[in-house]
């Protein structure tokens, strides 16, 4: 077994930027990727993270996961959303009997990891740092922003206090919470606002700014935080996102500081774009859409919560996604529509 040796199974814009820094750090660490000249250039050359935060080259161990040998007590997985069930049980013969899997991931995929491998031995995390995938071997680190980590059941374990400890190395500021729930559906409300920016070519920040799409932005987050709300959950804020700005009959004015809070964070930042954007303009391939936020569609569904707006936007995503509309403000603007 590989006592020491941390796995992390998805080596893209998160795990790899994270890998990169625990390794330079000292720590002993294996990537694993599925994009095959990805993990030659990472054996070949390293990491190559680059941006304002900070620039520098890290020789790394990668592998793809045909080759992966042996079990590991600690795997952070770092795949977008929707291949999470398909990546659990790829690496779940690598997972040691006492091991646990964290997940540096966006979403709700805590869900599938319990499901199977168990709760007890899956990790809360959340992360908001902007990142983006350039090429093989390089990843641009865009901004520093919050981190997380904490027990599915708010229980801070050894397990959970050990990958704290490791975040802490890339984050110094990274939290250990006992609401890691709070911070996910957090995200998932900053997130549905993220999908709605990507709906034209315009930056994160201009998006955001744009007096004419405020009444979008204030209701995909009233629809989330309503969500959140009936499942019993208190969602906590982050980098300009207050989740109590969109709570049921909570002052527009609020919400209006809220959104011009997120534009001017998304301003500092050299990832202009979302990693949204990026999949639909730039790589061309699905998105995280059904796994991320038509999942909320279907929990608020089940709590007797109407979420049309959510449900819109994920329709606008796939009709992007399968060629029938452009990213564009008039995209956007459908949106609008009652």
């Amino acid at each position: 077994m590989n006592e020491n040796t941390i796995l992390i199974w998805g080596a893209g814009a998160i795990g790899g930027t994270l890998g990169a820094y625990l390794a330079h750090a000292g720590q002993d660490v294996l990537l694993v990727d599925i994009v095959e000249p990805h993990v030659e250039a990472m054996k070949r050359d390293g990491l190559f993270i680059e941006g304002p935060v900070e620039t520098f080259q890290q020789p790394v161990k990668a592998a793809l996961p045909s080759e992966v040998v042996g079990q590991f007590k600690r795997i952070i997985l770092a795949v977008k959303a929707h291949h999470t069930r398909e990546a659990v049980r790829a690496l779940q013969p690598h997972l040691a009997e006492d091991g646990t899997v964290l997940s540096a991931q966006n979403g709700l995929n805590e869900i599938i990891i319990a499901d199977e491998v168990g709760p007890e031995r899956t990790i809360g995390c959340f992360v908001n740092f902007g990142a983006d995938w350039l090429e093989p071997g390089r990843i641009l680190f865009g901004n520093r922003a919050a981190v997380a980590v904490g027990g599915l059941d708010g229980q801070a374990t050894d397990a959970v206090r050990d990958y704290h400890r490791l975040l802490s190395i890339f984050e110094p500021k990274a939290v250990l919470t006992d609401n890691i729930w709070g911070y996910l559906w957090g995200k998932l409300g900053y997130g549905s606002l993220l999908f709605a920016t990507a709906l034209t070519n315009a930056s994160m920040s201009e998006n955001l700014a744009s007096e004419r799409h405020f009444p979008v932005y204030h209701r995909l987050g009233q629809e989330v935080m309503a969500v959140a709300k009936a499942r019993g959950v208190k969602p906590l804020g982050f980098n300009g996102f207050d989740p109590d700005a969109f709570m049921p009959g909570a002052d527009e004015a609020a919400a209006r500081r809220s959104v011009a809070d997120m534009a001017e964070f998304n301003r500092h930042t050299a990832k202009t774009h979302s990693g949204i954007w990026r999949d639909l303009a730039v790589r061309k391939r699905k998105t995280e859409v059904d796994a991320q936020i038509a999942i909320i569609a279907i929990l608020g569904r089940e709590a007797g919560i109407p979420t049309p707006a959510i449900s819109k936007l994920v329709d606008l995503i796939h009709d992007i996604e399968d060629g029938r509309r452009e990213q564009s403000w008039s995209t956007l603007d459908e949106l609008l529509q009652p």
